[in-house]
């Protein structure tokens, strides 16, 4: 069934725990490694790629580490207006 409701906080964790792991996986680099390259904790890292839960600041430390922080960027960029209507496309 598709959905046209947005995303919850909890399904945006569980994504960002996904795509993570996948990252540093597909950079072949293990939880130490990257734990030591970013500075954040061993046991921080682990938390958050097994239930999503991390501090900003962390997250950022991985973005980067992992080649994803300007990805963070576009978050709460203002919007184009968008039209109303086909007429004021036209």
């Amino acid at each position: 069934m598709l959905s046209f409701l947005p995303k919850t906080p909890s399904e945006i964790q569980d994504e960002l725990k996904t795509k993570f792991r996948a990252k540093r996986k597909a950079l072949k680099l293990t939880q130490e490694e990257l734990s030591i390259k970013s500075g954040v904790s061993l046991g921080s890292l682990k938390r958050f790629e097994s239930c999503g839960e991390i501090s900003l600041q962390s997250l950022l430390k991985l973005a980067l580490v992992l080649e994803c922080l300007g990805d963070f960027e576009g978050v709460c960029k203002e919007r184009e207006e968008m039209p109303e209507s086909i007429e004021d496309l036209l």
